[in-house]
């Protein structure tokens, strides 16, 4: 997706050869105009797999998510990772653990809200280790319901998650994927390929 490769390009800031910053378009400030392309792409990709709910994982999912949503014409759900007073039974937790913030959380989703008749879409902002989409498929797959596919903005794909989430049978669309952050620079895997050839 050229637009968000441009945005990458021109506003991501790598830390580290495993860490870049999209704070100020993705995952703190977000881009409304992108965010509504980013929902476009992914109900384009996803469009045969008569999809019935979005699911994501609070707080940088949910933008590229409810704008995936509004697209498809169909709720989005998030996974709360904060205990809540008003959430507290008929509900499924799962753990997950964050390698950026190095910690394990319990994400949890009402019971009420997913069924086993329903074709979820789980998006995320970035995959790395494929630790959310996990966590969010076996949420899924609690009520008996199908994980229709996993929608991730940016792929690091250098890190096993797009590899394991495929070997495991779920099908994974990124919008950008990125082969390597090192000498703190992005390039991303269709550069390489073309490159190699």
């Amino acid at each position: 997706m050229k637009l968000l490769k441009d945005k990458v390009m021109a506003e991501g800031i790598v830390l580290s050869d495993q860490v870049l910053k999209v704070d100020s378009f993705l995952n703190h400030q977000m881009d409304p105009v992108l965010m509504k392309e980013v929902g476009a792409e992914f109900t384009r990709r996803f469009a045969d797999e008569r999809i019935t709910k979005v699911l994501t994982i609070e707080s940088s999912g949910i933008a590229p998510a409810i704008m995936t949503a509004l697209e498809l014409g169909v709720p989005m759900i998030f996974a709360r990772k904060q205990k809540s007073l008003t959430l507290r039974d008929n509900i499924l937790v799962e753990k997950v653990y964050s390698y950026t913030k190095k910690e394990s959380n319990e994400i949890t989703v009402s019971k009420k809200f997913l069924n086993s008749e329903d074709r979820v879409l789980i998006i995320d902002d970035f995959l790395a280790n494929g630790e959310a989409a996990f966590g969010l498929a076996r949420i899924v797959e609690q009520v008996g319901a199908s994980v229709a596919g996993i929608g991730i903005v940016i792929e690091k794909s250098f890190q096993p998650g797009a590899g394991l989430l495929n070997e495991a049978g779920y099908r994974v669309e990124s919008l950008v994927r990125i082969a390597s952050l090192e000498n703190g620079a992005v390039s991303f895997v269709d550069e390489v390929t073309t490159a190699d050839q």
